[in-house]
């Protein structure tokens, strides 16, 4: 499998889908998507999305009309994309407003995070990506460079300072953080941080730092938390994670040694896990694992199904 497979099987990796950037630089174009009914609009209110319903929850998206009639007809909203020939918008909710109470016949506003895994692919990865956009432009109303206003332009993807003086143009950003799966033999390490819930483990990870390439950045964050010193990697896949802005960027990486070193201040705790500690652990409950969401899971499952021992994934939805 090559890396765009395995990239293509993370959770809100989003394809296909056409962001019209050649289109969303023409207001008329983007006005006709705006009102054409067949559009529809993600609604997102302090960083959460309008659910229906709890045990199977059913994402719900607007109409022009329903916004316009119970959101706002001047709110402003971003393009994200045409799928199947329906263009899609987010539509940020300022925190004081009251609009939730308008929606609650509609439903309501609920984690993504921690809905995901009951959602279909698609729809996940659209959720992620109006979050994701309207995160940058609630942190961007204000010019980094000179502290004026900036408004919103082509389609919600570019933001621009109201200040002719400097007419600074800013772009929506993701932070890339790299996060590995080491591994000595047969055996995985893992490390806790102490906020977690008791038992949970998962693999190294961390924040790309400037003048720094990725690889770098692997074997750095590895040996700083855990002073294990990797001796090669290998890249897996990628990941957008919208909570709130990283490209998670997954390797699987070889050491010589297990000796470890545990910086106190990054982790609790690290261990060296075999295949089948991981297995006895899940059993009796002293172990949790990272979310099936997340494309930590998938290097550990990964790298466990290797081995004779069956399925994780079975495992953990036992």
């Amino acid at each position: 499998m090559d890396h765009f497979q395995r990239s293509l099987r993370n959770t809100f990796v989003i394809d296909p889908i056409d962001r019209a950037a050649d289109r969303r630089r023409d207001p008329a174009w983007l006005a006709a998507q705006e009102c054409d009914e067949q559009s529809l609009f993600i609604p997102i209110w302090r960083s959460q999305s309008l659910f229906l319903g709890q045990d199977s929850p059913r994402p719900v998206l607007l109409s022009p009309h329903q916004v316009r009639t119970r959101i706002s007809e001047s709110l402003s909203s971003t393009l994200l994309g045409i799928r199947g020939g329906r263009a899609y918008f987010a539509v940020e909710l300022l925190p004081d407003d009251s609009a939730p109470a308008r929606l609650a016949e509609l439903g309501e506003f609920q984690d993504l995070r921690q809905l995901a895994a009951l959602l279909d692919r698609e729809t996940g990865a659209l959720l992620a990506y109006a979050r994701a956009m309207t995160y940058w432009h609630a942190r961007h109303r204000f010019c980094g460079v000179c502290g004026s206003p900036t408004f919103s332009t082509e389609g919600g993807h570019a933001r621009v300072c109201s200040n002719d003086r400097c007419g600074a143009h800013h772009f929506p950003r993701t932070d890339p953080a790299i996060i590995v799966l080491v591994c000595c033999g047969e055996r995985a390490l893992l490390g806790r941080k102490s906020i977690w819930r008791e038992g949970q483990y998962s693999t190294i990870a961390g924040f790309v730092e400037p003048g720094e390439s990725i690889e770098a950045a692997v074997a750095r964050e590895v040996w700083e938390e855990t002073g294990v010193q990797i001796t090669g990697m290998d890249y897996q896949s990628s990941q957008p994670w919208p909570f709130p802005s990283s490209l998670m960027l997954a390797f699987r990486a070889r050491a010589a040694r297990q000796t470890i070193r545990v910086d106190q201040d990054e982790l609790e705790h690290a261990r060296w896990f075999t295949r089948e500690q991981v297995c006895d652990g899940l059993a009796a409950g002293t172990l949790r694992l990272p979310p099936p969401v997340s494309v930590s899971f998938r290097l550990i499952e990964d790298w466990f199904d290797e081995g004779s021992l069956g399925g994780l994934r079975g495992m953990i939805e036992a």
